[in-house]
């Protein structure tokens, strides 16, 4: 895993073995931040996390100059080794052990960008879950964007607000927006 660009572009992160994570593709990583690049303005931003892992996409957001990131993943080797890198790279990333739902239910505030990337074997109505609660405590800002990674065998287009979806290998992001 690498950071591919900002001000840590080239890094590369060697996160823990044990680990139960599926980091996102560098290939599908880099694709998904080309997209953004052109929509945002990255300084300007806050970017929710769910199912962080090993925080690779948090990672990316920092090195690009994301003020204000919050990264949130039930298993606590992941959550101590987001925090292990931001520290090392002064990121700020708020770790938060949580499930996502949960965390969802009880967060208040608006984020720029929620950024989810649960399990593939995800069970539909789970996915269906995440999209709903996001959307019905209007965690997003009016410009706001949900992008949700799954695997290509799931299709999100029939939920409330999705937008679009893109796809890189066997995995697809799916767009979720307001408008």
């Amino acid at each position: 895993m690498r950071i591919i660009s900002g001000t840590h572009k080239g890094r590369r992160l060697t996160a823990p073995k044990n680990l139960p994570v599926r980091p996102t593709t560098d290939f599908a990583k880099e694709a998904l931040f080309n997209i953004l690049r052109t929509r945002l303005y990255f300084d300007e931003i806050s970017v929710l996390e769910l199912f962080a892992g090993t925080g690779n996409i948090s990672f990316e957001f920092a090195s690009r100059g994301v003020p204000t990131i919050t990264a949130v993943d039930s298993n606590y080797g992941c959550i101590q080794y987001i925090n292990k890198v931001s520290e090392e790279f002064s990121f700020p990333i708020t770790a938060i052990k949580s499930e996502a739902d949960n965390y969802l239910e009880r967060v208040s505030g608006k984020f720029d960008i929620i950024f989810a990337d649960p399990p593939y074997d995800f069970d539909i109505s789970k996915f269906e879950k995440i999209v709903n609660l996001v959307f019905e405590k209007e965690l997003l800002d009016e410009e706001g964007t949900l992008i949700i990674e799954h695997s290509k065998e799931n299709n999100l287009s029939e939920m409330p607000n999705f937008s679009e979806a893109r796809k890189y290998g066997g995995s697809v992001f799916s767009f979720f927006s307001l408008t």
